[in-house]
This record gives C-alpha cells, sequence and structure tokens, in this order.
C-alpha cells in the first residue's frame, strides 16, 4: 500500500519529440513522480502555469519558441522563476554546458541520449538542494 500522506513531486517535461515525453514519464512516473509532458514551448510555459511543478525538464532545440526562450520568460516570470529547471538536450558540446550551468544558472543539464539513472540523479539531485534551500 503505497502512503498518500506525501503528495507526488509534479514535473513538467517541455519536449518536441512525443517519444522522449514518453521516455521520461515511464522513467519518473516508476518512481513516483507525476509527469506532464508538453509539446513545445508556449504549450509548456502553460501547462507550468497550470500545473506549477516542483521541476521542469527542458529541451533547447524546438521549433517555435525555443528552450532558452522559455527559459528566460519563466526567469522573469514572479511565479516561474524559482522552479527548477534542468535541460536536457541533444547539444553535448562543453560550451554549450558552460553556458547552461555557469552563465545561465540552469540548475542541471543532461545530454542526450541519456540513462534512466542519469536522468533520475539530476532530478533528484537537484529537488534535493531546492528543499535544502526552502525555509
Amino acid at each position: 500500500m503505497s502512503d498518500n500522506s506525501t503528495p507526488k513531486r509534479v514535473v513538467v517535461c517541455i519536449e518536441d519529440e512525443k517519444e522522449m515525453i514518453d521516455l521520461v514519464k515511464l522513467i519518473l512516473e516508476q518512481q513516483g513522480f507525476q509527469v506532464f509532458g508538453a509539446d513545445g514551448g508556449a504549450e509548456g510555459l502553460k501547462q507550468i502555469e497550470n500545473v506549477e511543478p516542483d521541476l521542469v525538464l527542458l529541451d533547447l532545440m524546438m521549433p517555435g519558441m525555443d528552450g532558452w526562450e522559455v527559459y528566460q520568460k519563466m526567469k522573469a516570470s514572479e511565479s516561474m522563476r524559482t522552479i527548477p529547471v534542468v535541460i536536457v538536450t541533444a547539444k553535448a558540446q562543453p560550451i554549450d554546458k558552460v553556458l547552461g550551468l555557469h552563465i545561465a544558472k540552469v540548475d542541471d543539464y543532461v545530454t542526450k541520449p541519456f540513462g534512466p539513472r542519469e536522468l533520475l540523479e539530476s532530478v533528484q539531485k537537484v529537488l534535493a538542494s531546492k528543499a535544502a534551500v526552502e525555509p
């Protein structure tokens, strides 16, 4: 029997590939997370406003509004700026990682293809560090 006193951690996965959203759901839902997928940046921002997630997984390369634009809009928004963001992208060059982690200050950076453990560890690490900061 599961313990219903602990609310599920909510994750929004903003991604333009349905297969990637399905994979993220499969990995995280097995660990008790509730995952909402969003097809692209504009839908992702709406989804964040609707479900107020604990964490956002954000792809960078998407048609229309790309991941950096979504990230800038989140950081400019009073209601979204404190939500941790993990970039999940095929942009695996060291410079991309430096830009994400040290210039843009995303919470973590996972490159595709990734293993289930790598994604889960990143999500858990970011949520744990957020919990340590909250009053």
